[in-house]
């Protein structure tokens, strides 16, 4: 299952987001984005150890890394350490590359993984205690814990590029991220009302607030989300109506369930009381990649670029 999907289903007990190489513009941007981000400037000499990110010590540069986050796997390749990845997970399907095993983030095995002799795992989330199994194990741990804001992207790059010696190369991936998201962000023409916005994560209406990773992305672009009031729980994550859905009428309506349930913006006009919402006949119904849109890694750019093209499109109104 793919994790955005099992995070909108599970999320209402356990928040995350879930599940990008480098997912900046192939062009060079024309300017820098000022940047408010605390994520430190490491040295851009070549590698040095022993380093230490937080509770992770290595001694040397790991040559047998496992990821057991799609979304580490991203970054491993996109900061160059592709050739130092020995494994990942079963849900890792980018790039193609990656060496695909049948390890499992959703289920850790301690042991399947210690037979593999890593010397460095990376996992976004504890389950099962897999962190502290591995550690008894003498296995070193980084855990890279489902992004928040994109602060959280840029410093999980720069460490796993501290990790493995790539501190040169995640910061040139950090700079780019930057510099394109700051642009698209801000080349748009600015407009008298908010757009209105509506992110499904699957056919059952299940989505995703601005309190989420993927809202704050989207709140670059001054949108309101429909799905704020809905949040009553606080988990990110509310289940909303078809009523609800067709009453607020939003401006623009965002499918990250292209992929996984073949959603379109034929499928959405086709629902009952659809076809006359201001985002299926203003072209404002936008499909995304499911996985880039439930990641939080470089290719977050791309996210950022199909958001930027549907508000530019979207009809004053």
């Amino acid at each position: 299952m793919r994790l955005s999907r099992w995070i909108a289903v599970t999320a209402v007990g356990t928040l995350a987001l879930a599940l990008a190489g480098c997912g900046g513009s192939k062009d060079e941007p024309d300017r820098p984005a000022p940047s408010a981000s605390s994520v430190p400037t490491l040295p851009s000499k070549g590698p040095a150890f022993p380093v230490k990110v937080g509770s992770v010590t290595l001694d040397k540069q790991p040559t047998k890394v496992i990821s057991l986050s799609p979304t580490a796997t991203e970054m491993l390749f996109a900061i160059g350490a592709g050739s130092q990845v020995a494994a990942v997970d079963d849900q890792s399907t980018f790039p193609a590359e990656a060496p695909r095993s049948n390890l499992s983030g959703f289920k850790p095995n301690a042991e399947a993984i210690a037979g593999r002799s890593p010397d460095l795992v990376v996992v976004s989330n504890d389950t099962d205690q897999i962190v502290s199994a591995l550690t008894a194990l003498k296995i070193p741990v980084y855990l890279a814990a489902a992004a928040k804001t994109l602060d959280d992207t840029y410093r999980q790059l720069t460490e796993l590029g501290a990790l493995t010696g790539r501190s040169v190369e995640s910061a040139d991936v950090v700079n780019r991220m930057r510099d394109d998201i700051g642009k698209l962000s801000k080349d748009l023409a600015p407009r008298t009302r908010k757009l209105t916005y509506y992110y499904e994560l699957d056919p059952t209406f299940y989505t995703a607030t601005s309190k989420t990773f993927v809202g704050t992305v989207l709140a670059l672009f001054g949108l309101a989300n429909i799905a704020d009031p809905a949040d009553t729980t606080g988990s990110g994550y509310p289940q909303l109506s078809a009523e609800a859905i067709v009453k607020a009428n939003p401006d623009l309506i965002f499918l990250a369930d292209s992929k996984c349930c073949q959603q379109s913006a034929a499928t959405v006009a086709a629902r009952p009381g659809w076809a006359q919402m201001t985002a299926v006949t203003g072209g404002g119904v936008v499909a995304l990649d499911d996985d880039v849109a439930s990641r939080w890694g470089p290719r977050v750019v791309d996210l950022v670029r199909a958001v930027s093209g549907a508000v530019a499109k979207a009809p004053v109104r």
